[in-house]
């Protein structure tokens, strides 16, 4: 097997469907290479060496056509920018019009096995939505699309407008007045995150944004059963991380769907205006409370980044222990500066930092804390202050805020490089190393 650095780079200049044609037999033929190696678990050194050469030189090819043909994928998939695909969609799509350049639900379903026992097939995707993101035409169409509320949704809300909750298992719902209450109870792991419960937080704040009566949302975990805090709320552990090693945290509707819809929905709401670059911003937004109980680890804590207040009891405490896990933390890494500073932010990402939310730097995320059982009162004073100067005031500020803070273009941009980095990241060997080195990994089981 020839080293990688020797491998010239592809070159395709000719149109979508005859580049297209070579790549995907270039693809078809590394993959079936591929596919005569014995599986990863029982390779020798040499074989998996020349299985990353293989995997390497297909990602080389996928990045030297998307480079020059991504938006023409991109537009025919989508039946000329009509039709809006969400991005566990995109990826579907693609692989059934463009054979090899991303991995179809079949192969990704035959190589469900823990992370270290399997090959990167993931990364593929990373590298094609990467490529989207990163073009203002394809970009922005598909964080519209995103942006925009999910079926289920569409399909509950008539419940909650009759019976003021929906249950959705590991997220509630319910209406107070004129507050939107989601309350996360994923009590198998202590409100971890997880495919699943990523995708029904996300249809729990559509139902929130959905529902002309509602005028606020609040988010808080609810009263745990682990037996370590029975009865005790907790917020967020972040994401499952026996979930992460056992392969069973999607690149797409974990990592890329939860950046691209909840946490954006909470930070922006739901994209009214036409899905294309230039656009004035039009969007059906409200204002988020955010209740730390416990903790806000990880994926938590990038939760408050995109709330408009944070309360939390005294004791709780907050980080986005990514040095620990060896993935990127969201748009954590992106946001958490404007609120620390930057030194206090590195300090957390790369060092495992812990903040209270009592100490000088976990004030400047944390607007009030409180003894646990003034909670309530704390989270109502907040929604009263919010809603003193009306909800179109609420609205304008929060977005002119947020267009200084984060323009668009700067969220676009910054996911295009995520979605690639990320993608390389989840299936390196140093991710599977930490994992089993300060989480035990390889000896928990999921549940």
């Amino acid at each position: 097997m020839a080293d990688r650095k020797s491998e010239p780079a592809p070159v395709f200049t000719g149109g979508p469907a005859a580049d297209h044609e070579i790549a995907a037999r270039q693809l078809a033929a590394l993959r079936e290479q591929l596919a005569d190696l014995p599986p990863k678990p029982a390779r020798t050194p040499e074989e998996q060496t020349a299985a990353e050469a293989l995997l390497t030189r297909g990602h080389a090819i996928r990045e030297a056509f998307l480079t020059e043909h991504a938006e023409a994928v991109y537009e025919t998939v989508t039946n000329g920018f009509r039709t809006s695909l969400r991005v566990g969609e995109l990826v579907d799509a693609v692989a059934l019009r463009f054979p090899e350049l991303v991995p179809s639900r079949a192969q990704l379903a035959a190589h469900q096995l823990p992370l270290k026992d399997r090959d990167s097939l993931e990364i593929a995707q990373g590298i094609f939505l990467a490529q989207v993101l990163a073009r203002p035409r394809t970009g922005h169409h598909l964080l519209h699309a995103m942006a925009q509320p999910r079926q289920e949704a569409l399909d509950l809300l008539d419940t909650l407008l009759l019976d003021d909750a929906v249950d959705l298992g590991v997220v509630h719902v319910q209406r107070k007045d004129n507050v939107g209450h989601v309350t996360v109870q994923n009590h198998s792991c202590l409100n971890a995150e997880d495919d699943a419960s990523t995708a029904a937080l996300e249809t729990a704040v559509d139902l929130v944004l959905l529902d002309d009566r509602i005028e606020a949302g609040v988010l808080r975990g609810g009263p745990a059963t682990h037996p370590k805090y029975a009865g005790r709320r907790v917020f967020s552990s972040g994401i499952n991380l026996t979930h992460l090693y056992h392969g069973r945290i999607s690149l797409t509707d974990f990592f890329l769907e939860r950046e691209l819809g909840v946490v954006n929905k909470l930070y922006r709401g739901h994209d009214l205006a036409p899905p294309r670059p230039g656009a004035l911003e039009s969007r059906h937004e409200k204002p988020w409370i955010g209740a730390v109980d416990s903790f806000a680890i990880g994926g938590g804590c990038q939760f408050l980044l995109v709330l408009d207040r944070v309360v939390a009891e005294t004791g709780a405490y907050f980080n986005l222990p990514a040095g620990k896990e060896g993935i990127i933390p969201g748009c954590g890494v992106m946001r958490l500066p404007r609120f620390l500073g930057e030194g206090p932010a590195r300090e957390a990402v790369l060092f495992n930092r812990d903040f209270p939310v009592d100490s000088p730097d976990g004030r400047r995320l944390v607007a009030e804390v409180v003894d646990p059982a003034g909670m309530d009162d704390a989270i109502a004073r907040a929604v009263d202050q919010l809603m003193a100067c009306g909800l179109p005031s609420v609205r304008a500020n929060r977005r002119a805020m947020r267009l200084g803070a984060e323009p668009l273009d700067l969220f676009r941009t910054y996911m295009a490089h995520y979605a690639r980095d990320q993608a390389y990241c989840a299936h390196s060997d140093a991710l599977i190393h930490n994992l089993e080195r300060t989480w035990s990994a390889h000896r928990r089981r999921p549940k």
